[in-house]
This record gives structure tokens, C-alpha cells and sequence, in this order.
């Protein structure tokens, strides 16, 4: 399992020089890599996943009143490039207020609440950890915990047919924030990613364990030294397709930009600081690609 996109790093091991030393290498050449070890309990998981499932089966008038201010929060519908995908959204699962808005938006009973809550508070510990080490791997060791940055949710609904196989689940992009970490379905695969010759390699399921894909906050704050990994998901097998996206996106409340430890001489700043809002907002206006958004923030 030791290839290029699928390299695997042990939580329990993430503090010798060798893991992190390979942490960062998947960074910085591929985008991508898949954890284990993580601590996080199969029935907690278990239970997540029958959460999510019952909410993607609620009506769609219900499902649509997932809203959220921020572009492309909360529900999103099928539409031409994505006829077959759904996701609900919870922005900032850090505040109760939004936890509690989202459950009532969707009838949530108290138990699903309180899955949610408890899933949301491991992936927050688990998130904090990689993240340390990942910045620990460059060098910076100073004024980033991630503790306070946004977090959100994703629950990705694929409904596939046995005629949909060959069709795009969803079309290339990167992601927004810093990371995903994605609980993937782990009996319907379709996940490919795009290596540097423009070719896609299937990332199968492998059960219990997190992929994790940087996206493009990662290039930010890194100043270029990480990947945005490039991916979509195509429709490989006519079951209905359920994953688990839990997102570590941004400092809240200050500017995404490099730290002054990434920045010298060899490595000028690459990008205007910017606010995750403004950025998220204009990705969702679809003016550009979503693989060239980032662009539009780079320093001459």
C-alpha cells in the first residue's frame, strides 16, 4: 500500500523523526496520504455513518433547508456537472450555535446531535495533531496550534445507478481548506486523483482508516512547499455512495497566509494574505475553475 498517493502514516508513531520525515514528503510531493492508528473508535465511526445516512434519505424540502452564509455551505443539490451528488453541510462545527442550527434545520434528534458533537470533537484532536506535524516538519514550531482555526462538515451523498457507471460522481477540483480528512464509503471506491503527468489513479477504499488530501489553504500557508491534490469521483460501481468529509480550513478571524518562518530570500511570499471567507466566496461565484481559483490570489 506504501505507493505514491496512497502513502500511510501512523499516528501512534507520527512523533519519530522517520514518520514525520514521511509526513512531510507526502505533502510536499503528492498532496495525500492515508492514516492509521488514529484512535478514533469503529463504533463512533459506526454510528457517524448512520447519522449521515439518515439525513441524506430525509426529503428534499427538508434536506434544502440546510443553509449556510458562507459560499457553498450547506445543502448542495444535483446539477449538470454533478447529477448524481448531494452534501449537507455544518460550517464551523467549533460553535454549538451552528451545530444546534443545523440540527434544527433538519429535525435532528438529540442522539444524532450528540454523535455529531462527539465525532466532531475526535476528528478536532486528531486534526490538531497531523497539522502540528505537518508545520513541525517545516520548521515552525511557534504561533500555530490549530486549536481555534474553522472546522466543517461535509456528508457527501453519491446516488448511483448501474446506469450512472462511467459518469462523474463529481468533476476535478481541489479542496478549499487546509485539509480533508475523508471517511471514505468503504465498499464503493470511484476516488481518483490526478498525478503529475495529467493521469488519474484510483484511490481504493481501505476500511478503518482517514485519507487525507490537502487542499488549497495548504499551498498558502505552506508558501508552495505543499500540494493541493487535484481529485474527482467517478462512477465505478451502480450503488448509492456515502462519505464522511470533516474539514480543518482556516484560521478564523485573521488572514490565511504564510508564516514569517516560510518566508526568506529563496521563498518569497506567494500569495496576498486573504480572508477564508472572501476566498471560499469567490470560488463559489464560479467565475473560474475550481482548480485555478487559487490563481487569483497569487503575488506578481
Amino acid at each position: 500500500m506504501e505507493e505514491k498517493f496512497s502513502v500511510v502514516i501512523d499516528v501512534e508513531k507520527i512523533c519519530e523523526e522517520g514518520e514525520c520525515k514521511k509526513l512531510r514528503e507526502a505533502c510536499e510531493k503528492w498532496g495525500c496520504f492515508r492514516i492509521i492508528n488514529h484512535s478514533i473508535p469503529a463504533t463512533l465511526m459506526g454510528e457517524m455513518r448512520k447519522v449521515v445516512e439518515a439525513l441524506c434519505e430525509l426529503p428534499l424540502e427538508t434536506k434544502k433547508r440546510n443553509i449556510e452564509d458562507i459560499g457553498d455551505g450547506g445543502y448542495a443539490e444535483p446539477n449538470t456537472l454533478s447529477a448524481f451528488y448531494e452534501a449537507l453541510g455544518v460550517y464551523d462545527i467549533s460553535s454549538s450555535q451552528a451545530i444546534h442550527n443545523f440540527c434544527s434545520q433538519l429535525h435532528a434528534s438529540p442522539h444524532q446531535r450528540q454523535i455529531m458533537e462527539a465525532y466532531g470533537q475526535a476528528l478536532h484532536g486528531l486534526a490538531v495533531k497531523i497539522g502540528q506535524k505537518m508545520a513541525q516538519s517545516l520548521g515552525v514550531v511557534h504561533g500555530v496550534d490549530f486549536e481555534d482555526w474553522l472546522y466543517e462538515f461535509r456528508f457527501n451523498n453519491y446516488n448511483f445507478t448501474p446506469e450512472a457507471v462511467g459518469s462523474i460522481g463529481i468533476p476535478l477540483h481541489t479542496d478549499s481548506g487546509f485539509l480533508t480528512f475523508l471517511k471514505d464509503d468503504e465498499n464503493v471506491g470511484g476516488l481518483e486523483v490526478k498525478d503529475s503527468s495529467g493521469s488519474f489513479v484510483p484511490i481504493p477504499p481501505f476500511p478503518g482508516t482517514f485519507l487525507v488530501l490537502l487542499g488549497d489553504i495548504a499551498r498558502v500557508w505552506s508558501n508552495g512547499r505543499f500540494c493541493n491534490l487535484e481529485h474527482q469521483v467517478q462512477c465505478k460501481d451502480g450503488n448509492k455512495r456515502l462519505s464522511i468529509s470533516t474539514l480543518i480550513l482556516a484560521p478564523k478571524n485573521r488572514n490565511v497566509e504564510a508564516p514569517e518562518e516560510l518566508v526568506d530570500h529563496h521563498h518569497p511570499r506567494l500569495y496576498h494574505p486573504f480572508t477564508y471567507e472572501d476566498y471560499r466566496n469567490v470560488r463559489a461565484s464560479k467565475k473560474v475553475s475550481l482548480t485555478e481559483t487559487l490563481e487569483l490570489f497569487r503575488l506578481v
